[in-house]
């Protein structure tokens, strides 16, 4: 991975001796208004690695934070077959998987992994993709509980002893963390999110992004609208905005520096039980993505990486590229030519080709397989797919 210390930032006035020094060169320099807990150092790290993430356009991250019990569950449907793998096998399948991907991930389409923490520190694979210059990145948040005012909507755990196990993913070599908030949506007479629930997974993802920059670490706050019911596309806008203009109002309450932070949403889409989404193109969805960008993310955001959630792998690359061709094709004064880079976050749809490769035995093809998709992903998020 390459020396983010050793490296400026445009545009922020850090060099190597300001940071060693703790001194601001200049008043009109970016780091001349960092809040004081922000060290010229850290920030430069966190803005670097933020940057790294994103650019060159057209580079993402590769999403691999299922628990234990996901990515076996992935893996025996992927073989197709009924199977008994004792503990110790079931252990090292999800090692193996991982680290014969990692050691060959296609360096110029993938820029960061998200590791879970049996992964990153249990069986060491950062430094199989720090080695290759691929960013190591851990996920933070843990299990989710029912909001006790409103019972239908899952509240994200894992606050209480985030900051020491934050700083324990840093040492062995975590640079960037991920929390996900799911957020039911509904029609407007389905009353779904709340707003108590919205307030609490915006309190909870601008918490986390603030503890996250203090441990060192780039966050990336994913708040994961629910498609699976009745909402139309304007309602799905109307929540996203929502959300995503709350957790940047409680993020500037936390004090984060939003360039060294990222964002992971979905697509705003028409729900599943919407008669509207059979008849919903790829271009409505990309011009409502676009709009709730514009609307609510602020323009100091390093950039946004989508994650693909319930989609098919072929509609969630449709979805980018079209998206990023809608960008492509726009010029000032439009809004839609100051978003920043569009890319993405993907697991299941990079790694689905692969993985049915990989439990049959051949994993010349499975890193094959991933290579084709994630080419794919890379130029969907410059619209050139």
């Amino acid at each position: 991975m390459a020396d983010l210390n050793a490296t400026s930032t445009p545009g922020y006035g850090f060099t190597p001796a300001n940071a060693a020094a703790g001194t601001s060169p200049n008043p009109t320099d970016g780091d001349a208004y960092l809040y004081p807990y922000h060290s010229i150092a850290i920030a430069q790290q966190l803005i670097s690695t933020a940057q790294a993430l994103v650019y060159p356009r057209g580079k993402g991250i590769y999403a691999t934070d299922e628990t234990p019990e996901g990515i076996e569950a992935r893996l025996v449907a992927a073989l197709g077959e009924d199977t008994k793998w004792t503990d110790a096998e079931k252990r090292e399948k999800r090692r193996r998987f991982r680290e014969c991907l990692y050691e060959s991930l296609p360096t110029q389409y993938i820029s960061g992994v998200i590791l879970y923490q049996e992964t990153l520190i249990d069986f060491q694979l950062g430094p199989v993709l720090a080695s290759r210059g691929i960013i190591p990145g851990i996920r933070a948040d843990t299990d989710s509980h029912p909001l006790p005012i409103s019972p239908l909507e899952p509240a994200t755990q894992g606050l209480d002893d985030l900051l020491p196990r934050l700083t324990a993913a840093r040492v062995v070599g975590a640079r960037f963390t991920k929390w996900r908030a799911p957020i039911l949506c509904t029609s407007a007479a389905g009353g779904l999110p709340t707003q108590a629930g919205l307030e609490a997974q915006a309190e909870a993802l601008a918490r986390f992004a603030a503890i996250s920059q203090q441990a060192g670490l780039v966050p990336i706050v994913e708040p994961d609208v629910d498609f699976a019911e009745d909402a139309d596309l304007k309602r799905s806008v109307e929540v996203h905005v929502k959300i995503i203009s709350m957790i940047y109002a409680r993020c500037a309450a936390y004090g984060v520096l939003l360039e060294g932070s990222l964002i992971k949403p979905s697509f705003p889409q028409p729900g599943l039980k919407h008669p509207s989404r059979a008849t919903t193109t790829p271009e409505d969805i990309a011009l409502a993505t676009a709009t709730v960008l514009a609307r609510s993310v602020p323009i100091a955001v390093a950039g946004v990486v989508f994650l693909s959630g319930g989609l098919s792998d072929s509609d969630s690359i449709l979805y980018l590229n079209k998206l990023n061709s809608l960008v492509n094709s726009s010029s000032p004064p439009s809004c839609l030519a100051r978003l920043p880079p569009l890319s993405f976050s993907f697991g299941r749809g990079l790694q689905g080709d692969a993985m049915k490769k990989w439990v049959k035995g051949d994993e010349a093809g499975a890193k094959a397989a991933f290579e084709v998709r994630a080419k794919a992903c890379h130029d969907a998020a410059k619209g050139t797919l």
